[in-house]
């Protein structure tokens, strides 16, 4: 078999079960495409002696009888996991050098499956970010291109490396983090799915924080099977998560029958944006039409607060970004700026954060701290808090009258070119989240699945919201969405 780095977790799983193929082999597939692949900017830390380790292993495994859906399978791994004995800097210039001892709670489930890890991936700093501009590494670009045009792509953020990873083969799936978006949005903008479980299912234990009420971590994968092999390992209570929940977790993939008749589909009146492209108001008409074709109720529903949630959202997540960063100090780990000769402790903050935080993390500390400060946290933060509960009430009500998931555009466009939005509007960037804030401010499961190209041929996502901890019906209305749909573009290699 050839290219074998182009198959998918249950077609490779599946080989590797028939004796058709090895570990090893698909490893190596790998390997040689991330080598080839420099162009793209995906993987920042390689690791080709621990995935040949891993994949030996899982080889003997597979031989033993006794492997799990993951063992053997090639993945990569976004910077913000920590894994132990290798870089993880979550992209930012204030971690350099800095190797955990420990490995996060999600990745050692992966590990513990046999899964095989490739390197670590490029992403926004932090995971601040929807475009993979703000990273130490410089950008991950798209292997995506528009028509004829040259002009490289963004492939999302801040899971930017993972998607592009995932949609140029480099590796068969990739672990991503969602905080308002960073999954989902990503995986629309390159062609792949992407799913945010609700909050809880994941541990966040050993992924380095942005805003902990949101962040969320998932897989990022080449089609809805995929995703649900994948979600399956990394789901699970972790103790060492006091906001990890205590629920079994089910076989996710046994539960995509494609079977949608008689499930109620909202359509919220209040993503219908202004000045939304034609383009994404036909795709989200189609989906609709072709989940009613599937045999499911589509209804209209109303999700009133929907407007104040990117406003809600960005007192959130920075007011948390600065709580959490502040550990950054340049004394216990990472980055420590050159001190001048009777510089003190204060001096010490400033210019190692100075050094080590990039533009967007600096803009988002300040903002976090402003709406923190003793004459602007009722005024902000606690309206904001408020805002929040109102809609995920708004969801809860929608739930309760019986819908079983909403269907809404996965991003108000496809890719844009890297660098055309500038730092000058940076509320201009920000309004990239409109269509997937809700979902992490509500804390519900969300998925976005390829479902069809714009007229320069770019990929276009749709997105689908679930029941808090209903992630397998989400995916079973999902994988009806993918088969109605049948999206198998790939973008031509030009790297």
């Amino acid at each position: 078999m050839s290219d074998l780095n182009k198959l998918g977790l249950a077609e490779a799983r599946d080989a590797l079960r028939a004796g058709d193929v090895t570990s090893v082999e698909l490893t190596e597939s790998c390997l040689k495409a991330i080598d080839e692949a420099d162009a793209l900017n995906a993987f920042v830390h390689k690791t080709p002696e621990i995935a040949l380790e891993r994949a030996k292993a899982a080889d003997e495994r597979i031989k033993g009888g006794d492997a799990p859906s993951m063992c053997g399978l090639p993945i990569g791994i976004k910077d913000l996991f920590c894994t132990k004995g290798v870089p993880s800097q979550a992209a930012s210039g204030i971690l350099e050098g800095f190797k955990p001892e420990y490995e996060s709670t999600v990745s050692q489930q992966l590990a513990d499956a046999g899964a095989v890890m490739l390197g670590k991936l490029n992403m926004d700093e932090f995971a601040m970010g929807s475009s993979n501009e703000t990273s130490v590494y410089g950008n991950a670009v798209s292997p995506w291109r528009r028509g004829n045009d040259d002009a490289q792509l963004t492939p999302g953020g801040s899971s930017g490396g993972s998607a592009s990873a995932v949609a140029a083969d480099l590796c068969l799936a990739a672990t991503g983090t969602d905080t308002g978006g960073s999954i989902r949005q990503p995986a629309a903008f390159v062609g792949i799915t992407g799913i945010k479980p609700t909050y809880g299912r994941c541990s966040r234990w050993g992924i380095v924080a942005f805003a902990s009420s949101l962040d969320q971590a998932g897989p990022m994968t080449k089609n809805v099977r995929d995703a649900a092999i994948m979600l399956e390992t990394m789901c699970g209570h972790d103790a060492k998560d006091s906001t990890s929940a205590e629920l079994a977790v089910p076989n996710f993939e046994a539960m995509l029958t494609g079977d949608i008749k008689g499930k109620k589909i909202g359509i919220p009146k209040e993503y219908r944006m202004d000045g939304m492209p034609a383009e994404i108001e036909k795709l989200w008409a189609d989906g609709a039409a072709m989940l009613k074709a599937a045999g499911a109720e589509i209804v209209d529903i109303s999700l009133p607060h929907t407007k104040y949630a990117l406003p809600a959202y960005y007192v959130i997540a920075p007011a948390e970004a600065s709580s959490n960063l502040a550990r950054y100090d340049g004394v216990r780990y990472g980055h420590r700026a050159q001190l001048a000769q009777g510089d003190g402790i204060t001096e010490m903050y400033e210019k190692t954060r100075a050094e080590g935080f990039g533009h967007e993390v600096q803009r988002r500390v300040m903002i976090g701290t402003y709406v923190l400060s003793a004459g602007f946290y009722d005024a902000y933060y606690n309206r904001a808090r408020r805002v929040r509960t109102l809609i995920k009430k708004d969801f809860e009500d929608v739930f309760a009258a019986g819908v079983d998931a909403i269907l809404t555009p996965a991003t108000p466009s496809a890719a844009f070119g890297l660098g055309e939005m500038t730092e000058a509007d940076p509320v201009q960037m920000y309004l990239n989240d409109v269509f997937t804030v809700t979902v992490n401010l509500a804390g519900l499961p969300g998925i976005s699945v390829p479902a069809g190209l714009d007229a320069q041929g770019l990929p276009l996502g749709l997105q689908l919201i679930g029941r808090p901890w209903e992630e397998g019906d989400l995916l079973n209305t999902a994988y009806a969405l993918e088969n109605a749909a049948g999206f198998v573009a790939k973008p031509g290699k030009w790297w």
